[in-house]
């Protein structure tokens, strides 16, 4: 189910606010229960064929978590059940993510034949795995936990998060559904839900679904003609955007649903366009899976604790691994390895230029050039993010810098569109990226505000819920409702 889609805003989410709140007031564990079983709900609308699976996932890693949790003090016998336990969630995502992609490149190298099996990739797959799996290791690292069943299920299936994020850590969430202050609707929290709801919404059905047009246009060309540079730039760009606009949109609107019920998920992103280096940028971009991968892959190889050559190995390797998380296909595997490349050059400019003048960083000119470096190493590694295949990602890498400038766009024409109307669309996306104050610092300030006026908590409220039902409208009207690009991650 679409947080964009009508039969959600109408109903699936009234029904589930309401009736958690009704229920909470008589008893927390069954408001749980019930949040629970519209979690499952709003998971098998669209994916009832792999609802087992998703039950048998949480089944099976609570049990392996309790297993690790009794032989915490045995740490041989607790790695082992852990070890086990890894194993199988990574096996699971293998058959169901990297199947085809193993069997297309074992056929290619060794000519075997082999048939490719007929899978769907269930949605939200790695994120409940990899949501799981730190899950476990956490046991593992600080010992048994103290959670039931259902807040356990909960944590896994909370329909705000589930399908694409933010990965959340159960250290950060599952304390909260133990707390009283959520059986009792807050109209501050409502207010600020909504507000981050609305602006959620707004990124992905008036800008990312805005600028898509002009990104599919050039990557979806069937020609394989070599584009003009006008071209090429005009779909790279529109894609950052889009790319941008439409997984920060879900963040945000996965972040308001929660402040409705109470409860707080992380910042999923924090105006990454603007990092003046590639390390930055991870700090901004995607920031729960950087932490993820930070915790419990780059730190797990070493981290910096071997040295700068291992260093930068382990900086590669989990880049890499980042990069094939992504997706089964080399184009993700070529987009983790460019930053993973990007990521040791700066740790080498860094020790080798601003180590010996560090008053650089207070530098207008400097700080500029290196916003300028990183935003294009970001936007040419989009890419291999976006393109169907290797070659058609190099031809589209040729083409931007052949010099081939052209005020008029076949492409672009044959689809409606135009150089000027891109500039327009993708200009103003990129003012908001740019210059706008994020949505974190908005529901900050916003958050201040409310707690000194309750009249504004009324105007806020039905300022958004206007904002939401206009912006439904004009999705249920516009008559297609494109799905979030990162529901095939």
């Amino acid at each position: 189910m679409l947080f964009t889609a009508f039969p959600f805003l109408a109903i699936f989410l009234p029904v589930s606010v309401i009736g958690f709140f009704l229920i909470a007031r008589c008893n927390l564990r069954a408001a749980l229960c019930f949040l629970l079983l519209c979690s499952v709900v709003f998971y098998g609308w669209d994916s009832p064929r792999h609802l087992g699976l998703l039950i048998g996932s949480i089944a099976f890693n609570f049990w392996m978590g309790g297993k690790i949790g009794v032989n915490y003090a045995e740490r041989e016998k607790a790695y082992r059940w852990l070890f086990v336990a890894v194993v199988i969630n990574l096996m699971l995502l293998a058959v169901f993510k990297y199947a085809n992609f193993t069997v297309t490149n074992l056929n290619l190298l060794f000519s075997l034949g082999l048939k490719k099996p007929e899978i769907v990739l269930p949605i939200g797959i790695s994120f409940f795995t990899f949501t799981q799996i730190a899950y476990l290791v956490d046991v593992y690292r600080y010992g048994p936990t103290h959670y039931d069943p259902v807040r356990y299920g909960l944590f896994v299936t909370y329909f705000p998060h589930l399908v694409a994020g933010p990965i959340i850590h159960h250290a950060q969430v599952m304390p909260q559904f133990n707390a009283t202050a959520i059986t009792r609707p807050s109209g501050k929290l409502i207010a600020m839900g909504l507000a981050i709801f609305a602006i959620g919404l707004f990124k992905k059905i008036v800008i990312a679904d805005g600028v898509s047009p002009f990104a599919d246009a050039v990557f979806n060309a069937k020609t394989t003609a070599v584009y003009t540079a006008s071209e090429a730039w005009a779909g790279t760009i529109a894609y950052t955007l889009q790319l941008y606009f439409d997984f920060s949109g879900y963040s945000d609107m996965a972040i308001g649903l929660s402040w409705i019920f109470g409860i707080a998920l992380p910042y999923n992103f924090n105006s990454p366009y603007k990092a003046g280096s590639i390390s930055d940028f991870w700090r901004r971009w995607h920031m729960t899976l950087s932490q993820f991968l930070r915790d419990y892959l780059y730190i797990a190889l070493g981290g910096n604790r071997n040295g700068s050559v291992r260093r930068h190995m382990n900086l590669m390797l989990t880049m890499l691994l980042g990069g094939l998380w992504h997706g089964a296909n080399w184009t993700f595997i070529v987009w983790g390895g460019l930053h993973g490349i990007f990521l040791v050059i700066n740790h080498l400019w860094r020790a080798a230029v601003i180590g010996r003048w560090p008053g650089l960083k207070r530098n207008r000119i400097y700080g500029v050039a290196a916003w300028a470096v990183t935003i294009l190493a970001v936007i040419h590694a989009w890419v291999f993010f976006r393109a169907t295949s290797l070659a058609s990602a190099v031809v589209i890498l040729q083409s931007m810098w052949s010099m081939q400038w052209s005020a008029a766009s076949a492409l672009l024409d044959d689809s409606g569109l135009s150089i000027a109307r891109w500039a327009v669309v993708c200009g103003i996306a990129g003012i908001i990226a740019l210059v706008m104050p994020n949505s974190n610092e908005i529901g900050e300030r916003l958050r201040s505000r409310l707690d000194s006026s309750e009249t504004l908590v009324a105007y806020v409220s039905g300022a958004a819920t206007s904002l939401i039902i206009l912006l439904a409208i004009t999705n249920v009207l516009r008559g297609n409702v494109s799905p979030f690009i990162y529901f095939n991650f």
